[in-house]
């Protein structure tokens, strides 16, 4: 499953992985597919897992990770770094790579991922993996949550962002609007809400469920800023994460990302239900692997 890398993106010997670092869009994409690849090597192992909602969301994570976020990965537990909550937990999976490149971990943990009394498993666990900032079982708690630790940063006179990665079907939760309205009373603007805009939920699309459209409208109407961006366009994602409000505003953000389930794999863009769970059969991990890595050879 090796590919060629790209030239570094993540700099593991610096202290501190700065805010808004430099890095290419074809590195970006490049890792964004790499993510996709570690995902299926690690469901392969574990038996069962995610992929087409981790796909949804691999270009946000490497954006997110190999540009935006500001961190010490040796220090996970440094005060002032920026904070990020996987409100969609399932998606983990796509998590653990980045964060054992990065050196939270060694990567032989990754070995171990799915077993019995693993570090890594499919939903991420604070108390057993350094870089994990909240937890995630049953989805729709993890934008309060992120509310509690954006009002903490304030009350103690930290600059950090507070980011959570939220999936549309999430958002059909009460709790989550509970907290959208704390979050705009509370005027924190070191607060961003990435929604995972996929259009789809483990039941089915989400519309179909329950409804949730427009968003944008919906946020901006609980005194929410709101920018509506191609969730897999790594140029846009970086940009607006680059033009953020400085975490002394007074305006939540929620950055709306349309993407697709199953981004990056024909088959499972084209069945993305079918995909949210499951297992690959050796021929046709194959096939994706090939899709896949033929691809990150061209970035």
């Amino acid at each position: 499953m090796s590919v060629d890398a790209p030239p570094p993106v993540s700099s593991h010997s610096e202290a501190t992985l700065d805010r808004g670092r430099a890095v290419t869009p074809a590195e970006l994409r490049w890792r964004a597919d790499w993510i996709r690849l570690q995902t299926v090597q690690l469901i392969d192992q574990a038996g069962v897992g995610h992929y087409s909602s981790t796909f949804s969301c691999a270009e946000i994570i490497a954006v997110l990770y190999y540009h935006t976020l500001r961190l010490r990965p040796a220090e996970p537990q440094w005060p002032d770094r920026d904070r990020f909550l996987l409100g969609k937990g399932h998606v983990a999976t796509g998590l653990w790579p980045v964060l054992a490149d990065l050196g939270y971990f060694s990567a032989e943990w990754l070995t171990q991922f799915g077993k019995i009394g693993s570090p890594l498993n499919d939903h991420p666990n604070m108390r057993l993996a350094p870089g994990i900032d909240f937890s995630s079982g049953s989805l729709g708690h993890n934008l309060s949550v992120a509310v509690g630790i954006a009002y903490g940063g304030r009350l103690s006179g930290r600059d950090y962002r507070t980011f959570v990665l939220t999936g549309d079907g999430e958002l059909q939760e009460g709790q989550v609007w509970e907290a959208a309205m704390a979050a705009s009373h509370y005027r924190l603007g070191n607060l961003v809400a990435i929604v995972d805009a996929n259009g789809f939920s483990g039941a089915g699309p989400t519309s179909a469920a329950m409804n949730i459209e427009p968003l944008g409208a919906r946020f901006e109407a609980f005194g929410w800023r709101v920018a509506e961006i191609d969730g897999h366009d790594v140029v846009a994602l970086t940009r607006t994460l680059d033009e953020l409000p400085g975490p002394a505003s007074e305006r939540p953000i929620c950055v709306i990302a349309r993407t697709r389930k199953g981004k990056g794999v024909a088959m499972m863009e084209q069945a993305p239900q079918a995909w949210h769970l499951g297992l690959l059969e050796p021929k046709l991990r194959e096939q994706v692997v090939a899709e896949i890595s033929g691809r990150m050879r061209r970035w």
